[in-house]
């Protein structure tokens, strides 16, 4: 197994900076996981409300989407929204999600072209009605796209599960336990194997307990860049890495 890389990239301001032929690197079977931090913060700069910079940050998703995709990417795991000991107000909360709830509806076609499948990964008690149909139509609808799997992570706490997990796995065989174990509590934690890249943005170098056990031999690489900035070039150059 391979050892951690960190890697931390400062983006550059210049006009000529030119895409990375990805064709030739393959990255077939590749599963890789995002931490998208900063949207808050872009928002504020601006003087905007925070959903502005959630808003903007779909963007920026809908484009990693499209360029994960064309590069052979096989999963591609988000860090959407992440509600545990975040302290901040439930109405927040509630339109960030009503805001991604709008990406996963308007994007459904355009994944269905592109042979994306959907799925979402954390807690079970969706914050609205709406988001949760949503989510669950197009985790049905999009059930026979194999090109890549995305997978948004919302209202998640690895820690958590790691805990109970623990505790269900008392004095059993302990590897083969834990995995099992883990996958009663969290059905879709393991489906789609260990994380070979983890990118974070905001220049955060915490992992903010985002799947602690799948990324354990990640190469892991941090860019300084606020989420909603985050370029086609930056995942490019994470990729080459």
């Amino acid at each position: 197994m391979s050892c951690f890389q960190l890697r931390s990239h400062r983006p550059t301001q210049s006009t000529n900076d030119a895409a990375i032929p990805l064709a030739s690197h393959g990255f077939v079977n590749m599963h890789v996981a995002i931490i998208m931090n900063g949207n808050g913060e872009w928002a504020n700069q601006r003087g905007l409300a925070p959903t502005a910079g959630h808003a903007t940050g779909v963007s920026a998703l809908r484009n990693t989407v499209a360029v994960a995709v064309d590069a052979g990417v096989k999963t591609l795991t988000v860090y959407a929204i992440c509600t545990p000991g975040c302290g901040r107000p439930s109405e927040e909360i509630d339109a960030d999600l009503a805001v991604l709830g709008s990406y996963v509806r308007a994007d459904a076609r355009a994944r269905l072209r592109q042979s994306v499948r959907l799925c979402v990964i954390g807690s079970a008690e969706w914050r609205s009605y709406i988001l949760r149909g949503a989510f669950d139509h197009n985790e049905h609808s999009s059930f026979e796209a194999s090109r890549m799997h995305l997978r948004l992570v919302v209202d998640y706490s690895a820690h958590d599960n790691v805990v109970r997990t623990e505790w269900r796995s008392a004095h059993r065989d302990p590897f083969a336990s834990f995995n099992r174990q883990l996958s009663e509590i969290d059905p879709t934690a393991l489906r789609a194997g260990a994380v070979d890249l983890l990118v974070r943005t905001r220049g955060g170098y915490c992992r903010s307990e985002f799947m602690l056990w799948e990324v354990a031999y990640a190469r892991l690489h941090y860019v300084d860049c606020l989420w909603p900035d985050f370029t086609v070039h930056e995942l490019q150059r994470a990729l080459v890495g």
